[in-house]
């Protein structure tokens, strides 16, 4: 691992995994994700990898959706936008990639393979909805698995990397999902400084045991030496856990609604901000030094917010 210089706090503010009915807060429409994105920003965020929404809260992939959204914030700020490839499950690739197409983001999310991603329990904790595609939308995730085949992966690598110059935040789920990543460095479609967030708690994934983190970093230094930055979190309640021990590491970390709607046990969080302000709590506490986004983009090589079609 190329140990972080300073640490790069990322907020995931929406997601498409959790829905309304589990928190007033999660970001539903345009304008909420805009304010929480600025104010994760102003806490000390230096990327926000965006998702977009409709206003009734579902996965949107419209590129005209990410229009009321990305301008808004980069006219405000100088952050860096990673804009997802994943999408969710029930998109198909076009859609997915609409959004990153739009923009040619400085970051896109990559999902380093195919896998069962299942968040159908949350239809068990729910027993008031809120909006009517709710409940069909996370049960369906128990039968449809999360197809990020090779040639899926080529093709983003190909459409965004070479073709516009983005880079990529590679979300590996798995320890497989390395190697997947090492394949595609050895046919020189990936080349260093690149970012790896390691996800753990995603039933179908790696399970958030602090062995699986230790486990995939030293698999990550044999596979890459120092030719990659390290980023992990944890879905659910072990998120601050897994920043603290990513950061412990020499690693960055990453925030957001998207990946834990609570501050606390069983406190939820009222916003995006309130969960980057206790992760830089713990980093600073460690006797690191947070990095603004001109430091992000110097450490991961990115081509700045001015190459960004706005």
């Amino acid at each position: 691992m190329r140990a972080a210089e300073k640490v790069i706090i990322s907020t995931a503010v929406t997601g498409s995994v959790n829905v309304p009915s589990q928190s007033e807060y999660l970001p539903r429409d345009a304008d909420q994700i805009v304010r929480s994105a600025l104010e994760a920003v102003e806490a000390g965020s230096a990327i926000i990898h965006l998702h977009a929404r409709h206003p009734d809260g579902r996965p949107a992939w419209e590129a005209e959706v990410y229009e009321q959204i990305v301008p808004r914030i980069l006219e405000k700020t100088d952050v860096v936008i990673n804009i997802t490839t994943g999408g969710s499950s029930a998109m198909t690739m076009p859609e997915r990639l609409a959004g990153a197409l739009r923009f040619a983001p400085e970051l896109a999310s990559l999902n380093m393979g195919s896998m069962n991603f299942v968040y159908s329990g949350i239809a068990d904790k729910v027993t008031d909805w809120k909006y009517d595609w709710e409940e069909q939308y996370v049960r369906n995730t128990y039968s449809h698995p999360f197809i990020n085949s090779f040639d899926r992966i080529e093709y983003t690598l190909r459409e965004l990397g070479e073709g516009l110059g983005t880079r990529f935040e590679f979300e590996c789920y798995d320890i497989g999902h390395l190697y997947t990543l090492a394949y595609f460095v050895q046919r020189g479609l990936i080349r260093p400084p690149f970012l790896i967030q390691g996800v753990f708690g995603i039933l179908g994934g790696i399970g958030a045991d602090h062995e699986n983190l230790t486990h995939m970093v030293a698999i990550a230094d044999k596979l890459f030496g120092d030719d990659y930055y390290f980023s992990a979190f944890a879905a659910g309640r072990a998120q601050m856990q897994f920043g603290t021990h990513s950061a412990w590491l020499g690693g960055n970390v990453r925030v957001g609604l998207e990946d834990s709607l609570w501050i606390g046990k069983g406190e939820l969080a009222t916003s995006n901000a309130q969960q980057v302000r206790k992760i830089r709590a713990v980093v600073e506490d460690l006797g690191k030094t947070v990095a603004t986004p001109a430091d992000a983009r110097r450490m991961l090589a990115l081509k700045g917010v001015d190459q960004v079609t706005l």
